[in-house]
């Protein structure tokens, strides 16, 4: 089991910037690509990025691509998305999830542990 706790939501202004952090425990971290979804209420849970164990390869959704970042401490357990320029159309709950044996996977099915949700809300 691997569990994820999310951290760092809140509410921004269009334009702003956040930083969202995602600690996890129990097996080994560094065993785990990593990502970050979101989902706003009605509609599917979305791909916003990911990254490999070893933190050497990203991908991004084409909608946060120059704007977000996302990045993994495996020493400290944390995988970290800052997203810069934000729109309200990034308002929603953000989900880290850790993935055993999918690396850079935008399907939610491919990851195997999910924490429980921070939210974004990004005023105009």
């Amino acid at each position: 089991q691997v569990q994820l706790v999310e951290s760092g939501g809140g509410l921004v202004q269009a334009g702003g910037s956040l930083r969202l952090s995602c600690v996890a425990s129990g097996r080994t971290f560094s065993n785990y690509a990593m990502g970050w979804f979101r989902q706003v209420p009605g509609k599917e849970r979305e791909f916003v990025a990911a990254i490999r164990w070893s933190g050497g390869s990203t991908w991004y959704a084409d909608s946060v691509k120059g704007r977000f970042t996302i990045s993994r401490d495996n020493a400290k357990n944390t995988v970290l998305l800052v997203m810069n320029i934000l729109k309200p159309e990034d308002t929603a709950v953000y989900y880290c999830a850790a993935s055993r044996y999918y690396s850079g996977s935008s399907s939610h099915g491919d990851y195997d542990y999910w924490g429980q949700g921070t939210q974004v809300i990004v005023s105009s």
